[in-house]
């Protein structure tokens, strides 16, 4: 009799461990947004739940006592199996059986946290603690289907701006922190709200730094805005990880129920097309979505199609606009720019396109088009006698490609281009975060003779002693920077202050956005020769440009020294 009960107790231990081992490896192993994984715990619960009673009918089948208990615990393990954790193991099974009612109260008690484990990472983001897109979805649709009718509520789209900077800059695990610290803000934001009687909200994080908010219950669209002014202060406030000091912004879209969708995928897209809207106005901005906006992203959208079309057509060409030495009146480079022949939109500037293609990818294949006809017309220069560079604009993607620098020689070697009549223009931000990879790739280019600049500099914020290490020859002032410098003297102290600094490093200074001659006086004071803008010329046909600035330009009589 001893025998039975000592084997009695080792197929009682054996079950719970066993059942407990096999379900919480499929529940440890679960992953967030699989919920088809539940399924497979309930099925693994009940494989182990019956072995065990299996186990333990075997061991105990002589024991006539025990036959009604046994009975009793595969009733519960099968209630369990069929999802009840709930209920206590019966009197009765801890009567007769103490061990296996001990094993059981305790497998379901792990079995219940472990579920309930399952059931968070499931529903809220890991980082942040906020509801998931799976939970925050759900959220928004059972209080849609709760609203009264011609109930207003309204739906914020949040994407963070300078987030991706802090992530490439700090590391991932300064994001994931400041990730964090913006949920918190939101936090607050959505409490002080909810406290002025516009009832329970919701807040999400979609996926990477885009958040989203759902207020089921607003008066009207002020309160909307009221909301988005909230937001934009506590996002907008310094965030401080450690002995960083983070400065952040947000922009939004809000798309209001009914008035906008009446369902959540038509409120999440109203919402997403009036946030771009905010990002291409500026960014820090808050946007409500309206017709005018739906038109312009149906626009955008058909503007992104006839984009990858036209590079299978061939419909971009290239204008070139000069830079002008005044002391010598020449022209000693050239800046590429491309223009798209659209077929029904004349032709179309590179602002309303290129964003556009830099968005999409297409960016990469526009920049190699650019980047062979740029090297054929430069070799066919230098064949005619021509000295003059041609500089060409290079975007953050196109540096981003592991082959960027292969495809460059690659073209040059086609078209037989000398290094020399090659000029790369990249902007001040690009410049200040280059990796050592391209900042070796861009040295070895200008030993070869090719002339490095940096582009739309004053737009940004600049590190002087990064500005020293790097391989660049030229700098072209932005012209914001020169915008008022014949009325101001304020501009014409930081110009000045910019100017000398630069060249005091060494480099070139090229002035861009010259529009009257006033500026042009002001800037030889400074010390500035090098000008690009309207008032110089527009830019025009390779044909054009050829007939006025292969030889000295003649420029007004003023600006002779």
């Amino acid at each position: 009799m001893q025998g039975v009960t000592l084997k009695s107790r080792a197929a009682a231990f054996a079950f719970a461990a066993g059942a407990l081992v096999f379900t919480l490896s499929l529940v440890l192993g679960y992953t967030p947004g699989r919920e088809d994984d539940l399924m497979q715990v309930g099925r693994a619960l009940i494989i182990a739940i019956l072995c065990g009673t299996m186990s333990w009918a075997s061991a105990s089948r002589s024991m006539a006592a025990t036959a009604s208990a046994i009975d009793t615990a595969t009733e519960r393990l099968l209630a369990a199996a069929h999802g009840d954790l709930q209920s206590r193991v019966p009197k009765e099974i801890g009567a007769e059986l103490p061990d296996l009612s001990v094993a059981m109260e305790s497998l379901f008690s792990q079995v219940r946290t472990n579920l309930d484990h399952v059931q968070t990472l499931a529903l809220f983001d890991q980082i942040t603690g906020l509801a998931n897109r799976t939970s925050f979805c759900r959220q928004v649709e059972r209080h849609l289907a709760d609203r009264a009718p011609g109930a207003m509520a309204a739906l914020f789209f949040i994407d963070l701006d300078g987030f991706k900077s802090v992530n490439d800059t700090l590391g991932h695990a300064a994001g994931d922190q400041l990730l964090a610290r913006v949920a918190g803000r939101l936090r607050e934001v959505v409490m002080a709200q909810v406290s002025a009687g516009t009832g329970d909200a919701v807040i999400g994080r979609l996926a990477g730094d885009e958040f989203t908010m759902f207020f089921p219950s607003l008066p009207g669209p002020s309160a909307a805005a009221r909301i988005a002014r909230a937001v934009q202060f506590a996002l907008g406030e310094r965030f401080d990880l450690g002995s960083q000091h983070v400065e952040l912004g947000a922009s939004m879209g809000i798309a209001c129920y009914p008035e906008h969708g009446d369902t959540l995928s038509a409120l999440l897209r109203a919402a997403d097309v009036a946030m771009y809207h905010a990002k291409h106005q500026g960014r820090g901005r808050a946007e409500i979505y309206s017709a005018e906006l739906a038109l312009e992203a149906a626009d955008r959208a058909e503007l992104e199609r006839d984009l990858l079309l036209a590079l299978q057509r061939d419909e971009f060409l290239l204008e070139f606009q000069p830079q002008i030495d005044i002391l010598s009146g020449q022209a000693v480079a050239a800046e590429a720019l491309v223009r798209w022949a659209h077929p029904e939109r004349n032709l179309v500037m590179p602002g309303a396109f290129v964003p556009i293609a830099e968005e999409s990818g297409a960016i990469v294949a526009l920049g190699d088009w650019v980047m062979s006809r740029v090297c054929e017309t430069a070799a066919r220069w230098t064949r005619q006698g021509q000295r003059q560079r041609i500089a060409i604009n290079i975007s953050t993607r196109e540096l981003a490609q592991a082959d960027f620098f292969l495809r460059l020689r690659h073209a040059m070697a086609t078209h037989q281009t000398p290094a020399t009549m090659l000029e790369l223009e990249i902007t001040e931000s690009v410049a200040m975060e280059m990796e050592p990879r391209i900042l070796s790739q861009l040295g070895a280019l200008r030993d070869d003779g090719m002339c490095i600049a940096i582009d739309d500099f004053g737009t940004g914020y600049s590190n002087l002693a990064r500005l020293k290490e790097l391989p660049v020859d030229r700098v072209k002032i932005d012209r914001s920077l020169v915008r008022d410098i014949a009325t101001s003297a304020e501009a014409r102290t930081i110009c000045s202050a910019v100017v000398g600094l630069i060249q005091g490093l060494g480099m070139e200074v090229v002035i861009e956005g010259i529009e009257s001659e006033a500026q042009i006086e002001v800037l030889r004071v400074i010390g500035c020769t090098l000008f690009q803008g309207y008032h110089l010329a527009r830019p025009t046909g390779e044909q054009d440009y050829l007939a006025r600035f292969a030889t000295p330009v003649i420029l007004p009589e003023r600006s002779r020294l």
